[in-house]
């Protein structure tokens, strides 16, 4: 295993650390993370800088390796004084690579965000799998803008020397330990067109969600509304009161509905519309789909179009290309909100759709 070479950590487990959890002298760590785990889908979001890891052997508290017992001490030291962050160890992030065992380097973590309380980096969520649920720990990283880590600083981890005592320890994460200061690795997007394979899940799963999804629907594609409203719901949990239209009065928006800022005793509410189109995966969004929702925004209004198949190249680029504050919504969208929210297989989201929108005859 090439991790055991590049750090002393042994070379099983999702979690690999050197010291003891239960004793708090965990010197280093490695997040390893495969990135095809449906029901916990780690994610790295680049324009944020914020990596999102599920916990030790998907269980909450009896893990062979104590790593979500080093999950939820890192997480309670984050939040208090300096001289306790000082002992939360470095998290080295690390993904799966092709071939064979071959090991990518992401980026040197931090527990914790600035944009999040102490409320919103570490939680217990439920997944139900095989009619059998259970609970995860869903812990938020900052990855610190540190190009290069010294492998002197790993010398004096592996040694025992605490990190911010190490002379070769980066500026970023002294800032952290003292501060709270985190200086984030970000990489705004430079890409602004989603090609159709980019909008596609990769893998033979999630494409199966997709077609469930289509052939529940397809002898009632209005219902679909709204289970569309309840994607975006999943995308945007901001979304306020919504409502779905007549099909034969919806005036090109199959939805209208409130976004809401600000705090709760004086939000600010957004209008926006909803256009939802039942298609088939391998089916294209075209420009016609996508003007007609464009053509009913109103001034200060933002428009959702959410769909299981994929927008053309030439809808993707006059929506962005002239400024249109439309949200596209493809398959690959659907499939990672819905994953994110507990429905990793097509045995859960067939569960979801028949509970959430039973089909009537008149339906």
């Amino acid at each position: 295993d090439p991790l055991a070479r590049l750090l002393p950590v042994g070379n099983q487990g999702g979690f690999r650390y050197r010291g003891s959890p239960s004793k708090k002298t965990v010197g280093l760590a490695v997040l390893y993370t495969s990135g095809v785990e449906i029901d916990w889908p780690d994610h790295l979001d680049p324009q944020t800088g914020v990596f999102t890891y599920y916990g030790d052997n998907r269980e909450l508290h009896d893990t062979a390796r104590d790593g979500n017992l080093l999950l939820r001490y890192t997480f309670e030291a984050a939040h208090a004084a300096p001289a306790e962050r000082a002992t939360v160890p470095p998290y080295f992030l690390f993904e799966q690579a092709t071939p064979g065992r071959a090991v990518r380097f992401r980026g040197l973590l931090a527990p914790g965000a600035e944009t999040l309380s102490a409320d919103d980096d570490l939680n217990a969520v439920w997944r139900s799998k095989e009619g059998l649920r259970f609970q995860n720990y869903r812990a938020k990283f900052s990855v610190l803008d540190v190009p290069v880590v010294e492998r002197l600083w790993i010398a004096d981890l592996t040694a025992g020397v605490p990190p911010t005592e190490s002379e070769h320890c980066p500026d970023a994460w002294h800032e952290w330990v003292k501060g709270k200061v985190y200086t984030t690795l970000v990489a705004p997007s430079t890409a602004i067109v989603r090609k159709p394979a980019e909008q596609t899940p990769n893998d033979q799963d999630g494409r199966d969600i997709l077609a469930a999804i289509h052939a529940y629907f397809e002898d009632c594609p209005t219902a679909f509304e709204l289970c569309a409203v309840d994607i975006w719901r999943f995308i945007a949990p901001a979304t306020g009161a919504v409502d779905v239209t007549r099909p034969s009065r919806d005036g090109g928006r199959d939805a209208v509905g409130e976004y809401v800022l600000g705090p709760l005793a004086d939000p600010v509410k957004i209008d926006f519309a909803v256009e939802a189109k039942c298609y088939a995966p391998t089916t294209v969004v075209g420009v016609r789909d996508v003007s007609r929702l464009i053509s009913r925004l109103r001034h200060r209004n933002f428009g959702v179009f959410v769909t299981q198949s994929h927008f053309n190249t030439q809808v993707y680029d006059e929506v962005r290309q002239d400024g249109h504050p439309i949200a596209l919504v493809c398959g690959r969208d659907v499939v990672e909100a819905l994953r994110a929210n507990g429905f990793g297989d097509v045995a859960a989201v067939k569960a979801w759709l028949e509970a959430s929108y039973p089909l009537t005859e008149t339906s």
